[in-house]
């Protein structure tokens, strides 16, 4: 009976904390204090100063800054421009022609910039007012963009995998490999979605434009090939073991600097603003991070995580309802907070009851990602429908209807890793033999 009342005790002083909006990572070093202080014996300083240098002193935490830099300097340049005119000739003959920007925009964009909210933002700007002008579908025009930019979250080099691998303690660049195809099998059930809906509905299709040769396609896309390549190279080397994540990441920054200037954008503001944009970003995180591995510490000295794990155990749950009931659970948690937040928030407690499950951490880490993609699109308060809303104009209650589809198609996508895991091991095990 002390040990439920303890717990909720401290999850209504971490609600309390966070409704009143202080700072996320104040909230996490708050409740870890008071854990500490009033629930167990451990010196408070001395477990706060060693905690705190240790989740900050991590070599694998230098990757984050590099990344979320490189995507501010892509951000910066013409790609999002050069996206659709590089991508359009190439799509003509497509069912649902140009609404598959959106899809494969996206899938490209979320590999530079790691981030859903700026994935949503950066290529809506730039396909809705030309799909709009083209008289494409409205309902499909934003459920294709707020389904897909979700992929941010997921397609390597993704932010939120370095969170959770910091966190937890895993590979960075297993998780890394772990999310490619689970990336790639979204795209294509996000595009085999809209070539069904454009074969019912091919009269709501636009015409296209006139296919154009081969060598005009080429010509049309030349910028979106550098950014492509990057892309490649830069998990390519991660996969092949040329280089870290860390080192992967510097060499990306670099060359993201020379496509930069090649194309004549980097100018003295647009490199400083990509490095100021990437400094706070980096210190939210870092500061996240360092107040979640306090919580962690602090957790495990009340011994809440072990209490909790033996509560699961006796329920006798299998692992599948377990991760339906975590599901839920994330699902309703990411209706409130951003991404990285449920992960750090929830890591603490939850990853004892997933070990004690024998549900593979690498694996429950690509999981734990889907489902927080589905929550920024649910209806009615994700993070994304907000996003898509300030670019349109649009009630947020028409942007939700849109999304529902792509966010039952992100479910089914759940389902499927679930019931076949190897989706998502084949790679990392491929890499590690």
């Amino acid at each position: 009976m002390t040990e439920i009342l303890m717990i909720i005790l401290l999850l209504a002083f971490l609600i309390t904390l966070l409704a009143s909006g202080i700072w996320v990572a104040f909230s996490l070093l708050g409740v870890g204090m008071v854990g500490i202080h009033f629930f167990s014996s451990a010196p408070l300083g001395n477990v706060m100063a060693t905690t705190i240098w240790g989740a900050s002193n991590s070599w694998a935490l230098a990757a984050l800054p590099l990344f979320i830099w490189m995507g501010e300097i892509l951000f910066r340049s013409r790609l999002s421009e050069d996206m659709f005119t590089g991508l359009s000739p190439w799509l003509t003959r497509m069912p649902g022609r140009l609404l598959h920007v959106n899809i494969f925009g996206c899938g490209i964009f979320a590999a530079v910039s790691g981030s859903s909210a700026a994935t949503a933002a950066t290529i809506g700007k730039m396909s809705i007012p030309e799909l709009a002008k083209r008289n494409y579908p409205e309902r499909m025009m934003v459920g294709t963009l707020a389904g897909s930019a979700t992929l941010g979250l997921l397609i390597p080099p993704s932010i939120i995998l370095i969170v959770y691998g910091v966190a937890t303690e895993q590979s960075i660049a297993r998780l890394f490999i772990g999310g490619i195809l689970p990336g790639l099998m979204l795209v294509l059930m996000f595009v085999g979605y809209v070539i069904c809906w454009s074969l019912f509905n091919n009269e709501r299709i636009p015409p296209g434009d006139k296919p154009s040769p081969f060598l005009d396609k080429i010509k049309k896309s030349r910028r979106l090939i550098p950014i492509v390549l990057l892309i490649l190279g830069v998990i390519g080397s991660i996969y092949a073991g040329i280089a870290s994540p860390t080192d992967a990441a510097a060499v990306g920054v670099l060359l993201s600097l020379v496509l930069s200037k090649l194309s004549g954008t980097l100018t003295k503001k647009t490199f400083f603003d990509g490095l100021i944009g990437a400094t706070k970003t980096s210190c939210m995180i870092a500061f996240i991070l360092a107040g979640a591995a306090f919580l962690t510490v602090a957790m495990g000295f009340t011994g809440i995580p072990r209490m909790l794990a033996t509560w699961i155990g006796t329920l006798g749950l299998s692992p599948y309802a377990l991760l339906a009931a975590l599901t839920v659970f994330f699902v309703i948690l990411g209706c409130f907070l951003d991404g990285i937040s449920v992960v750090v928030l929830t890591t603490s407690v939850i990853m004892p009851m997933v070990e004690q499950a024998g549900i593979d951490p690498l694996w429950f880490g690509i999981f734990i990602v889907i489902v927080v993609e589905m929550a920024q699109i649910t209806p009615p308060v994700g993070f994304n429908l907000f996003v898509i809303q300030g670019l349109t104009g649009m009630n947020i209650l028409r942007v939700a209807a849109a999304a529902i589809p792509f966010f039952l198609l992100l479910l089914a996508g759940l389902i499927i890793i679930t019931i076949f895991p190897v989706v998502v091991t084949l790679l990392p095990n491929m890499m590690a033999g």
